[in-house]
């Protein structure tokens, strides 16, 4: 087994250990995967743009959607933006439906500055989505045999059993924003390996495949994998709720690189080095 780097100086203290948590390859992918998920999201915002609706079965249901992000005129001639979820309808100019371009309000389902292209541009935004979607196959691909072979996928995804009979300890650390110190944080809680396990096993296989699922050459190839979803307008439906879900994962994600120490998890993550707490001591 190759050497890990020298221990940057300054980073251990009596009172802290370091240690090299993140190796090389795992680190240039969480950063690729990063990159391209949030392309990804803007690059299909901008693709939803250009038909704000999602419906379920085989055909679009242009009277019953099951979402969809609109713009409409208020009893005074207002000008408003209007989201419909199952047929109830909420007010949400401003934000979704009729939002600010330069300065002038804009029938958008989503706003300019969330989207790749600014600009409403659906055969831009394709491009940009295909070839972010490649990156992140490729790069997944490459971090799923890595992690096999060197044994980084088992101890990251898959929990001890000891973490899994403490389970209901493991939610109440993250309740109360109390998190593992000494040698219980040198591998990751129950809670983050089930959620990084099903974000790997779970959602992002769906997506991919989903998406797959609404193109016309794969259904061409592959006819069988627009029936595993119900239908073209399903597979739409169900890789928009995926892609929300992963948002949602990044946003807890963070907050909690956040509060349990950043410039600690920062440094793990860009240059292996982890710092564990002893005896009372705040990693910093």
């Amino acid at each position: 087994m190759a050497a890990s780097p020298a221990i940057p100086s300054g980073t251990a203290t009596p009172r802290r250990e370091a240690i090299y948590r993140h190796p090389l390859v795992i680190r240039v992918a969480h950063w690729l995967n990063a990159a391209s998920l949030l392309i990804l999201l803007m690059s299909g915002l901008q693709i939803f743009n250009a038909h704000p609706a999602l419906y379920w079965g085989a055909k679009s249901t242009f009277d019953t959607p099951a979402l969809a992000i609109t713009s409409d005129t208020d009893a005074k001639g207002n000008a408003r933006g209007i989201v419909t979820i199952g047929g109830r309808t909420f007010d949400t100019t401003g934000v979704l439906g009729l939002s600010k371009d330069q300065g002038q309000m804009a029938d958008r389902a989503f706003p300019s500055w969330s989207t790749i292209p600014s600009g409403q541009d659906l055969a831009t935004a394709r491009r940009w989505h295909f070839l972010f979607a490649w990156a992140l196959v490729i790069n997944g691909a490459i971090y799923l045999l890595y992690g096999l072979v060197t044994g980084q996928l088992r101890r990251r995804v898959i929990p001890d059993g000891d973490q899994i009979r403490d389970f209901g300890g493991s939610v109440r650390e993250h309740l109360t924003l109390h998190f593992p110190k000494g040698e219980e944080a040198k591998r990751y809680n129950v809670l983050q390996k089930l959620t990084y396990l099903a974000v790997i096993a779970g959602l992002l296989p769906m997506m991919v495949l989903a998406g797959l699922a609404m193109s016309p050459g794969m259904d061409a190839a592959w006819p069988w994998l627009v029936d595993v979803f119900g239908g073209r307008q399903s597979a739409r439906t169900i890789h928009f709720i995926v892609a929300n879900l992963l948002v949602l994962f990044v946003i807890v994600h963070v907050v909690l690189v956040l509060v349990s120490g950043f410039w600690n998890n920062m440094r793990g993550m860009v240059t292996g080095w982890f710092a564990i707490e002893k005896d009372g001591a705040t990693p910093r």
